[in-house]
């Protein structure tokens, strides 16, 4: 099995090397860019798996980058984590709408970062080839990865597109915020349950007038994905 790789994006010198040897440690490949402009050419060239990126950086800060990935096709699948000083929820919940999946806090420990790392992999991976599910108008293909609208492509992250299989197969059902964690996200995942919030915000935007009512909000509950009123 090929070993996957990492981007790593942080202006400090020192970080980046302390992030690369753990990282190599457990098995990963490394790449280093000590700016946006270095980050993009390297992601151009090399796709890597998963990116790791500094919040505050000069010139482009990394929460800019992660805006303009996410609006490039070639890049958008790729998944980001940031890392960041601040420690606020405000800026959690940017970070996030951003489309990063996951926010660490520095300082962290090399053994935290590697155990989120694989838990955003994990839960990036495809998956798998199914059949297409389809309702009211609404098309989930898994095997192409792609989302419709009556015959119209939708644009939609990676972690909605998870979010949204979950639900269309399992429709007409009440889950939790921590339930839809564990089912989406995986059971060992170092993640807010508040984050659940953002990502539904983020799915019914992607879906549109037309169906983002599928997607209800069940008081004192969390969601269900429900064609009925």
């Amino acid at each position: 099995m090929l070993s996957k790789t990492v981007l790593i994006v942080d202006d400090e010198a020192p970080i980046r090397e302390m992030i690369a040897v753990a990282l190599q440690m457990a098995g990963y490949q490394c790449l280093e860019a000590e700016n946006a402009q270095i980050a993009h050419a390297l992601i151009v060239d090399h796709q890597p798996d998963i990116i790791l990126l500094d919040w505050m950086m000069p010139d482009v800060s990394g929460i800019e980058l992660a805006r303009r990935l996410k609006r490039e096709p070639s890049c958008a699948d790729i998944p980001i984590i940031m890392l960041t000083a601040r420690s606020e929820e405000d800026n959690k919940v940017q970070g996030l709408e951003a489309g990063a999946d996951d926010y660490m806090t520095k300082p962290f420990s090399p053994r935290e970062l590697i155990a989120r790392l694989k838990a955003v992999l994990r839960r990036t991976a495809s998956a798998g080839v199914d059949q297409p599910i389809e309702i009211e108008g609404l098309c989930l293909d898994p095997a192409s990865h792609r989302v419709s609208s009556d015959g119209v492509a939708l644009d939609i992250g990676p972690t909605e597109f998870r979010l949204l299989q979950f639900f269309m197969t399992h429709p007409e059902r009440a889950y939790s915020r921590s339930q839809l964690l564990d089912q989406v996200w995986g059971g060992n995942v170092y993640i807010e349950e508040r984050t659940i919030d953002v990502h539904i915000r983020r799915l019914r935007l992607a879906l549109g007038a037309k169906h983002e009512h599928l997607v209800q909000t069940v008081r004192g509950m969390g969601y269900r994905f429900s064609t009925q009123v």
